[in-house]
């Protein structure tokens, strides 16, 4: 089944050789938002977790178990850039459903506005977010399947643009073989105003499956995921590149071993982070790579990631969740 939906969605779009950023609005939808997810690699549809802020990359992965629970995180960035996203979750049993409330929030801190002269105008605050409204529920005894909408909008001063748009998943959990497989459609929708009247821009649209299998005899568990499912071509800067690194742009890896049941270690791999971000003739350390640890209360719930988008510096990101 998730073989065949990603092929026929998959064959429904142009072929693009292009680098995966910079091609569409509203690109920061792409960040990780919480610290699990940017642990192990930045994406992940397949990994289900007792914190509910997982939920963002994949609707299909909210369940019952996150009713009364919410979950904050905050990533500060270079240039006092800072990222906030909140999460909320509750359950109908009258309707079998679990629903959801998440807000994505990016401010860029106050910045001086000239006109074409250089005079001074005074300061803005541009920023971004989206706020996202999410729906799961069971099929049958192992599948489950979710959609978000979402609002977004971003303001630079003046120029604004917003947008609407939807995420569908679907996820497969197998609990006696401790495997998970997700698919997800992420973003899907229209710009409502653009920043330009007239001319208008793609949403970040991204096609994405992936597979996660706990160990049977060892404390670990294991996430493959594929990203950008409807591109070939991701990122290609000159013919030296080979087709076997192409491929691999394609995938993110990601590893969490567990220590009793209230300490997560994970480790992540991004091959596309890497090779976009990666500076020619120079050692360029752990860019692409992650790495995060958790403590797992009985109703708290703390973790931290390191990412490192840079070959010089990382950056931090912490996620709380508590269920009331």
């Amino acid at each position: 089944i998730f073989l065949s939906a990603t092929c026929l969605i998959g064959a429904s779009f142009t072929v693009q050789a292009q680098t995966a950023g910079g091609q569409s609005i509203f690109s920061f939808l792409r960040l990780p938002t919480g610290a699990q997810q940017s642990s192990v690699g930045g994406e992940t549809t397949s990994l289900i977790s007792r914190d509910p802020g997982i939920i963002n990359q994949n609707p299909a992965l909210l369940r019952p178990a996150h009713h009364s629970q919410f979950s904050l995180s905050f990533t500060p960035m270079p240039a006092g850039i800072k990222q906030y996203y909140l999460s909320a979750a509750v359950y109908k049993e009258k309707i079998a459903t679990s629903f959801a409330a998440q807000v994505q929030y990016i401010g860029y801190g106050s910045i001086l506005q000239t006109d074409p002269s250089g005079n001074e105008l005074g300061n803005f605050n541009p920023r971004d977010y989206q706020v996202q409204l999410t729906a799961s529920r069971r099929y049958l005894d192992k599948w489950y399947y979710g959609g978000s909408v979402q609002f977004i909008q971003s303001n630079y001063g003046a120029y604004r643009s917003s947008g609407m748009a939807i995420t569908m998943g679907m996820n497969y959990y197998d609990s006696a073989r401790q495997f998970q497989a997700g698919l997800v459609m992420k973003h899907m929708g229209v710009q409502l105003s653009s920043f330009v009247p007239g001319q208008t821009e793609n949403l970040p649209f991204e096609l994405q499956a992936g597979i996660t299998k706990r160990l049977a005899k060892a404390p670990l568990q294991l996430s493959f995921t594929l990203r950008d499912l409807h591109r070939l071509i991701l990122y290609k800067p000159d013919s030296t590149l080979s087709t076997a690194d192409q491929i691999f742009q394609h995938v993110v890896l990601g590893a969490q071993a567990f220590i009793g049941d209230k300490i997560e270690l994970g480790i992540g791999y991004n091959h596309l982070r890497r090779r976009e971000l990666s500076i020619a003739n120079t050692s360029n350390g752990f860019t692409g790579f992650s790495f995060g640890a958790g403590l797992l209360l009985n109703r708290f719930q703390f973790r931290y990631a390191r990412s490192f988008y840079t070959n010089v510096k990382g950056y931090h990101q912490v996620s709380m969740s508590y269920e009331l």
